[in-house]
């Protein structure tokens, strides 16, 4: 799509990906890991898994066994299957509610939780500054999303501490996408979400307009506090497929898709009505966004071509997206604003070819105004 990218010689993943690497055949490191997974001693693998959990429920005692993170979302909903059904515990869920939820993702979330009958803490930040940490992220970040990166993390751990349990499950291993290999994952610990994407601490990302009073939901309970905490991710165990696991909780527990702006499958970030605008800020970043992803994951699996993807990626990435008006109006911003705040966090090669995009929007009905605003403006 951008001529003067290096793109990986098997998928479609670009140079500009962060973090990314090549080997000495230009393959990025998740097409490397895909053939890593195809040799992985998976029987092996549960077995650690078996006593991972072993030792958690000895130590649980009356209490969880664990502590998962969930959104509700098709990762999330197959990990509750995976820990309550097939290995027997009794977790916490945890949710920090980035407050965009979708109609959809706020079913699923709920239906998840009551099919399963599992125990749920949840945290909403409050709108206004939902709003204001957009805006902010913007500028600091290149993205929407800061207040979803350290949320996540921030609130995970304090449950974690407040309630006594050592042991948080994640989902896919970090080696589907290239983050790290299934020889050598990328560990959880206390600062994970800050190296892999918040980027900022609560101070550095405090301004004129966020008070570090604002910010502290955000805050990471100290490096004693977490000290004895375990995070591991499922997919380091277990055998990852997105697209079985997503039939299998469709048929098994009417867990719902959704047709998501920038993206040409209905599962990933189903439950946030702002994925778009976090997808299209990262194709004006970095050249690429979500059907990138998406058509990389399926030329892996033998599934199309190199060149359709290429194909799929333009038709789906540079259009812009309808939930652009909701983001602009909550954060305050004209769109010439926005490109401006985002200029200096542009890839220099993408910025020289002019990220092109279609002025022409993609509607689509759930995107923009969360599901919890429509509601209460009586349009649901």
């Amino acid at each position: 799509m951008f001529q003067n990218l290096r793109y990986c010689t098997r998928c479609i993943i670009p140079e500009t990906r962060e973090s990314i690497q090549f080997d000495e055949m230009g393959q990025c490191q998740a097409c490397a890991s895909s053939e890593q997974k195809m040799h992985i001693d998976w029987v092996k693998r549960r077995e650690t898994l078996d006593k991972i959990v072993t030792e958690a429920k000895a130590k649980a005692g009356d209490n969880y066994d664990c502590i998962l993170p969930i959104s509700g979302g098709k990762d999330s909903t197959w990990q509750m299957h995976i820990i309550v059904k097939e290995l027997g515990m009794k977790p916490l869920c945890v949710t920090h509610n980035h407050n965009w939820y979708s109609k959809t993702g706020w079913y699923n979330l709920q239906n998840g939780l009551e099919k399963l009958n599992i125990d749920h803490i949840m945290f909403t930040p409050n709108r206004s500054l939902v709003n204001r940490c957009a805006r902010r992220s913007v500028e600091t970040i290149g993205d929407a999303c800061w207040h979803c990166h350290m949320g996540v993390s921030a609130f995970t751990l304090k449950m974690a501490v407040a309630y006594k349990i050592p042991l948080i499950i994640w989902g896919e291993s970090t080696a589907e996408h290239g983050r790290a290999t299934y020889d050598k994952p990328d560990k959880f610990d206390r600062d994970y979400f800050l190296r892999v994407s918040a980027k900022l601490t609560p101070e550095q990302f405090a301004c004129e307009y966020i008070t570090i009073q604002d910010l502290y939901p955000y805050q990471t309970p100290s490096v004693e506090e977490c000290e004895g905490l375990q995070g591991i991710h499922l997919g380091d165990y277990i055998y990852w497929d997105a697209e079985r696991q997503t039939e299998f909780i469709k048929q098994e527990y009417g867990w719902k898709g959704l047709e998501i702006e920038g993206a040409y499958k209905d599962y990933k970030s189903a439950e946030c009505s702002m994925a778009g605008i976090h997808d299209f800020l990262c194709y004006l970043k970095r050249g690429y966004a979500r059907s990138t992803i998406q058509a990389s994951d399926d030329i892996r699996a033998g599934l199309m071509t190199r060149e359709e993807g290429f194909e799929i990626a333009k038709k789906y990435e540079q259009i812009l997206p309808g939930s652009i008006d909701y983001f602009l109006k909550t954060t305050g911003l004209t769109f010439n604003e926005l490109i401006d705040k985002l200029a200096p966090l542009v890839s220099q090669k993408v910025y020289a070819h002019g990220g092109k995009f279609k002025s022409e929007w993609r509607n689509i009905p759930e995107a923009g105004k969360p599901f919890v605003q429509r509601l209460i403006d009586g349009e649901e």
